[in-house]
């Protein structure tokens, strides 16, 4: 589909580029609008976030403190100094505004052919989820100057506090579209087309809302909504999946199994990265003990070798043929499959909320007295047993062991308010432990929502003291930050930016300085 800008992220190993390619373009020549129809753009543009998802997952993962280099790899550079330039992470721009290209067009369409009115409404929700993760990454951005092809291609920058109330206001727009779309005559289901929910309106309602939820949350009474009560659908209580039918197969694979396990052909995926000593404490009983989600999500847990970012030297150990997120002992790379944890295997889904972040943020707000009404501690309860049964649960949906029962020992044995939101001696005490949880939950699953999280909260907890070791803080060990917590603060603007739309694309943004607005 059409680019706002048409630099293309070519990919460096230390950075974890990876490719966005979709099913099939059904757009031929990028300068005219598509003569696709809603029911051909809306899977492969649903595909196509899926591509983006892994994407800002990787970018997640290695700021946010899950990943730090393997041993036998070198020149890290930006990766482990976070003095980024604008060539880096360019794929997360890109991407996303080529795909918002592909919801608009099914808008464009919808307005032209009532009809399409469900398919308006979910292009309308999906635009919300890419607007929300331009504006966590870079703040300002294009908004309503975007995605109007050559009439504008200079767009301005939007307020990220006024693209945050709009998206707000969008979802409730949305619901409303969907609840009257019985009226319609004519109107097409969404039915097989629908690689998300497969046509069921009601858990796009529940996304709706739980991306709704997410901004509210996110934006620290630093905005003003038009509206913040929520519909009646409630929130997600199951993992929204995107599935278009991934298998093995060039360029049809899952693509965080393709990124970090292995081609289709068998070739090994990235092998440069390997778990944090910071996230391994979580598992290990350094912080908390949890040998069921550990042995679940890393090959050989609890023996797991993992590193600081930051640490290159021949003692750090290499990662396997598949990678240390593949737990299975069978590595070969045209065979591994149907495992659990984040990876999985080439057929699995690609998570866009899951269930347990869905009820992490229910308890938040709850806690917050965002939600009128609601039992936070059931709530947290809930999070962690959905964080279980989503990495027990195998690509063909069996469910690996007995999460529930799992999820029960996990929190009697640490008897900690970290697990046990009953045990939390203050408010202060309740936002850690959720947040604290929400951050296991989403171990390379949807990283870049933890490191939102952290800029957010700065939870979890990090020991920024001279002398402080892996385990203490994820902060690389040659960080160039001046911060007190030795990170960055987000990622530059793309270098397209600055060569096509200079007059717009704002200025003396830093690496170290510049906030998201709704970050500490």
């Amino acid at each position: 589909m059409k680019k706002i800008h048409t630099i293309i992220f070519t990919g460096l190993i230390i950075l974890g580029a990876t490719s966005c390619k979709k099913y099939f373009d059904i757009n031929t020549n990028p300068n005219d609008a598509t003569s696709a129809s809603p029911e051909n753009i809306l899977p492969q543009a649903l595909t196509a976030t899926g591509g983006s998802l892994n994407a800002f997952n990787t970018y997640g993962a290695q700021l946010g403190g899950y990943m730090a280099n393997a041993g036998g790899y070198g020149a890290f550079g930006v990766a482990i100094t976070y003095n980024f330039t604008t060539t880096n992470w360019t794929n997360l721009w890109s991407n996303v505004y080529d795909n918002l290209e592909d919801y608009q067009a099914i808008m464009d369409k919808a307005a032209i052919d009532p009809t399409y009115t469900y398919y308006s409404a979910v292009a309308r929700i999906m635009k919300a989820l890419d607007y929300q993760m331009l504006v966590d990454a870079y703040n300002d951005v294009p908004y309503t100057d975007a995605l109007h092809g050559i009439s504008k291609l200079s767009p301005e920058y939007m307020d990220a506090k006024a693209i945050y109330k709009d998206l707000a206001s969008q979802l409730d727009t949305a619901i409303s579209v969907i609840n009257s779309g019985s009226s319609v005559l004519g109107i097409k289901a969404l039915g097989g087309y629908d690689v998300l929910f497969k046509g069921n309106l009601s858990l796009w309602k529940q996304l709706a809302n739980t991306i709704k939820l997410r901004l509210i949350l996110h934006s620290s009474g630093k905005v003003t909504f038009a509206n913040t009560t929520f519909s009646s659908d409630g929130f997600l209580t199951s993992d929204a999946l995107i599935n278009p039918g991934y298998l093995r197969d060039n360029n049809r694979q899952n693509p965080k199994w393709t990124t970090w396990a292995f081609s289709n052909t068998g070739a090994a995926g990235n092998k440069a990265w390997m778990p944090s000593t910071f996230i391994l404490s979580f598992y290990d009983g350094t912080k908390l003990q949890d040998p069921y989600r550990g042995k679940a999500s890393y090959y050989q847990f609890p023996q797991t070798p993992g590193n600081r970012l930051g640490v290159e030297n021949s003692s750090v150990a290499p990662s396997p043929e598949g990678s240390l997120w593949y737990p299975a002992t069978v590595r070969g790379g045209t065979t591994g499959n149907d495992t659990t944890g984040a990876l999985k295997g080439p057929g699995a889904g690609m998570p866009v909320i899951t269930a347990a972040e869905s009820y992490f943020m229910q308890a938040e707000a709850v806690v917050r007295g965002i939600l009128p009404a609601g039992d936070a501690a059931a709530l947290f309860k809930n999070g962690i047993t959905a964080s279980f049964t989503y990495l027990y649960t195998k690509p063909d949906g069996k469910i690996a062991g007995s999460p529930a029962a799992d999820a029960a020992t996990y929190i009697s044995t640490n008897a900690s308010f970290l697990t046990d939101l009953s045990l939390a001696a203050d408010t202060k005490q309740k936002i850690e432990a959720i947040i604290t949880q929400k951050y296991i939950a989403l171990n390379m699953v949807n990283s870049d929502e933890a490191w939102n999280e952290y800029r957010r909260t700065h939870y979890p907890t990090l020991v920024n003291t001279a002398g402080a070791s892996g385990k203490e803080t994820f902060a690389s060990s040659v960080s160039e930050s001046s911060r007190p917590d030795h990170l960055p603060t987000r990622i530059l603007y793309p270098s397209s930016e600055g060569a096509y739309n200079s007059s717009n694309v704002p200025k003396n943004v830093g690496v170290f300085t510049s906030l998201i607005f709704w970050a500490l």
